[in-house]
């Protein structure tokens, strides 16, 4: 008997077919419903001796194959997140795929920090700012323009120092391309 229960081809040809209507009619998707008989049928063999028997074989397939279900979905959607923040992040665009610039900022020739009484400057300052994402604007004012100090800042937006870093990277970035765009490489220049 125990011998039945660790042979995964015969738990496919007793439940595959069961399982893969089961994730079917959760994930909607035929390629990923198979992966998901396929990972569930590698767990339950790799974990055949916690396999007690208190239950049937096909419940417990079924539980395995709940948890790969919300691993999978989970996934899905840190993906989405991370999919939608690049969308919105005004840098994204000035990347290829493994991360190379498309097209370098050039250097600029004046002191930016020297541009920071020119009141025309400033007006143009607050407009790559408001173009920046949300959290990004909020971290950068925090931190440059207020002063505040990492754990400041790390409590205040409920985020970890190194998504401060990030958050700040990406800000950095996305205003030295306005700022390139709409006033060190326009008329504005000296």
């Amino acid at each position: 008997m125990l011998k039945k229960q660790v042979d995964p081809e015969s738990w496919l040809q007793e439940h595959g077919d069961y399982l893969f209507r089961y994730a079917l009619s959760r994930l909607h998707h035929e390629e990923i419903a198979a992966d998901m008989v396929q990972e569930t049928l590698l767990a339950a063999w790799r974990g055949h001796a916690r396999f007690k028997g208190d239950s049937t074989l096909r419940t417990w397939l079924v539980g395995i194959m709940k948890h790969k279900i919300i691993d999978h979905i989970r996934k899905e959607i840190r993906n989405r997140k991370i999919n939608h923040e690049l969308e919105n992040d005004p840098t994204s665009s000035s990347f290829a795929e493994n991360g190379a610039w498309q097209h370098a900022p050039s250097a600029w020739v004046d002191n930016p920090e020297s541009r920071c009484d020119d009141l025309q400057f400033r007006l143009v300052l607050q407009q790559c700012l408001e173009h920046l994402p949300k959290k990004q604007r909020q971290v950068f004012e925090m931190r440059e323009l207020a002063g505040d100090d990492t754990s400041t800042i790390c409590k205040a937006c409920d985020i970890t120092s190194t998504h401060l870093h990030v958050l700040m990277h990406r800000a950095r970035l996305a205003l030295q391309i306005c700022l390139q765009k709409h006033w060190f490489g326009g008329s504005n220049s000296s």
